[in-house]
């Protein structure tokens, strides 16, 4: 299998588009990395084909910032070793839900419980109209596909395009690869095979990922810049990024290498 890149980090957004958590490693399973898009802020005035508030029309989502109560119960089940012993197709035990509840940090300090009440009253706070309910799964409750992928090249080529030092953050994607190619976008070339990441995890390529504008909101000043949408749009067919399903379940660690399988 030829090696095409290292896993360059790992991310997973336990409240859906709220501030991510980089992992040194992560469990990824057929729903997705464990843990991520755990909660998703459902908005009843939303169009019914995507029915959640996200930092498009609330830009200060980004700098709400989940964490888990208990990180090192939060990344890993239990029982993986024991269930990988016994031979190929056990699952693990997902951890408890009490494993995996998720306080949420306000832009202004305030420490409140994911499903806490007050914390859907203050992202209602000047929007126009619709109730807010707060959505729980233990699928990750994602866009499109289980799992994002990014090249950092990618990244890099926007950035020199539109003459700005772009944060990768603004992407959201849950594996930043970096690639051996040196040229951006080269992670397109993947779409319909399949790749190895790491020791055992094998993703398949599906389709290359439509962006929005929040790719042109800075993370941290919520500055926006529509030139880098306007670029991604006009000569990538706004795409940037792939999705990818999960074909064998396992861990990733950031520096695993990355495989063509076929």
């Amino acid at each position: 299998m030829t090696i095409v890149g290292r896993v360059e980090s790992l991310w997973r957004y336990p409240v859906k588009s709220m501030r991510g958590e980089m992992l040194p490693e992560a469990y990824v399973s057929f729903g997705g990395i464990l843990g991520d898009r755990l909660y998703a802020v459902h908005n009843s005035a939303a169009p019914k084909a995507f029915p959640y508030l996200t930092a498009r029309a609330r830009e200060d989502m980004l700098r709400y910032r989940p964490f888990f109560r208990e990180p090192q119960r939060s990344v890993l089940p239990d029982n993986l070793a024991e269930a990988e012993a016994r031979g190929p197709g056990l699952n693990p035990l997902p951890p408890d839900v009490e494993d995996l509840a998720v306080d949420v940090e306000t832009p202004s300090g305030e420490i409140l419980g994911a499903d806490d009440n007050r914390l859907l009253r203050a992202l209602s706070e000047n929007l126009p109209g619709g109730t807010l309910t707060l959505r729980r799964s233990d699928r990750a409750i994602t866009d499109c596909r289980p799992i994002s992928l990014i090249a950092t090249q990618t990244i890099g080529t926007i950035a020199d395009a539109v003459g700005v030092s772009l944060d990768k953050r603004r992407f959201r994607a849950n594996i930043y690869v970096d690639l051996t190619s040196a040229s951006g976008f080269a992670e397109d070339e993947f779409v319909g095979r399949q790749l190895q990441i790491g020791g055992k995890v094998v993703v398949a390529i599906l389709e290359r990922d439509i962006r929005c504008k929040m790719i042109g909101i800075d993370p941290d000043t919520l500055e926006a810049n529509s030139d880098i949408l306007s670029y991604v749009a006009k000569n990538h067919d706004n795409r940037a990024g792939v999705y990818a399903a999960v074909l064998v379940e396992s861990v990733v660690r950031a520096g695993d290498e990355i495989r063509v399988v076929r």
